[in-house]
């Protein structure tokens, strides 16, 4: 992990009524973070919780200055508005998810790092699903509902276990507020041209709390939420496409100070600096990083 050692890691957790479990989840990373890199952040966003959640993550603050809390006032807004506080709030070059109730370990993140010098994006699938029959069962209706109306092959869509380049964040535009915002997030990253590889990782079985994943009010508003998504990502265009610098036709004494010219039209980087850099460029002009939502057209990927 020499080449994590460099990079900087924002680590979210959603959290609603995870008072069992929250401590020992935050110990768990900061763990793990400690001996991969020294530049990171945990950011746990309590969504409106009615128990002590509140309470033991402020205690928790006060004991560690990189330890970040949010809390969403006026009840429950939905998990896909927790996470949506966290990656707004994330500041550091690679962005990580997971849930706060104990069901993956932050031990396996490494297995995501491995991967994400080539990929903008390494996301995990439960390989042994410990969840009760019913709830397999519909996971594996909804994988296949949203396959069919949206079009996203991906093994698990909603194992919370994800990390991210953190620039995504600024092109992706997560509207779901609920169940839907894993969904949202990759299917607009998987139509923008963006590489996304899927590891195996472990999944346990929850030891205290309850689910809220197979609630009727929140099947409810996942479906509402996938005919809205629907409508939305059909306007979704690539942004990023293959480049392949062996076919263009330069004249030797023009290669290197175009490839100098290229390099400073560089608007956003996808891939750390290593021998294969990728990066999203406009063609007709450089655009500064904070101005990137608005490139919709003329977008390619150089690599070096």
């Amino acid at each position: 992990m020499a080449l994590m050692a460099r990079q900087s890691v924002s680590v979210v957790f959603p959290a609603y009524n995870e008072e069992a479990n929250l401590a020992r989840a935050i110990e768990q990373a900061e763990r793990c973070l400690e001996s991969l890199t020294e530049d990171w952040e945990i950011i746990v966003v309590n969504d409106g919780s009615r128990d002590r959640t509140r309470e033991i993550l402020d205690e928790l603050c006060q004991k560690n200055p990189r330890l970040v809390a949010i809390h969403h006032e006026g009840g429950n807004r939905g998990y896909g508005a927790a996470l949506r506080s966290g990656i707004q709030r994330g500041s550091k070059d690679l962005l990580f998810f997971s849930d706060s109730d104990l069901q993956f370990h932050l031990a396996e993140l490494p297995l995501l790092l491995l991967w994400i010098e080539q990929y903008d994006a390494v996301i995990g699938f439960r390989e042994h699903r410990n969840d009760p029959f019913h709830r397999k069962m519909n996971a594996f209706g909804w994988n296949t509902l949203v396959r069919m109306v949206l079009g996203l092959k991906v093994k698990d869509i909603d194992c919370a276990f994800k990390l991210f380049r953190t620039s995504l964040f600024q092109v992706i535009e997560m509207d779901a507020v609920g169940a839907m915002v894993n969904t949202d997030i990759l299917v607009q990253a998987t139509r923008m041209g963006f590489r996304i590889k899927e590891v195996p990782v472990t999944h346990f079985r929850r030891m205290a709390g309850q689910p809220t994943g197979a609630n009727f009010k929140v099947i409810v508003k996942a479906f509402r939420e996938l005919m809205r998504l629907y409508l939305k990502l059909r306007s979704v265009q690539p942004i990023v496409a293959a480049y392949d610098r062996r076919r263009e036709v330069v004249a030797p004494m023009e290669g290197a100070e175009l490839r100098r010219e290229e390099r400073r039209g560089v608007s956003l980087p996808i891939n750390f600096a290593d021998r294969r850099r990728r990066m999203v460029m406009a063609s007709d002009k450089p655009m500064p990083v904070t101005d990137l939502s608005s490139v919709v057209r003329n977008i390619s990927v150089h690599d070096e």
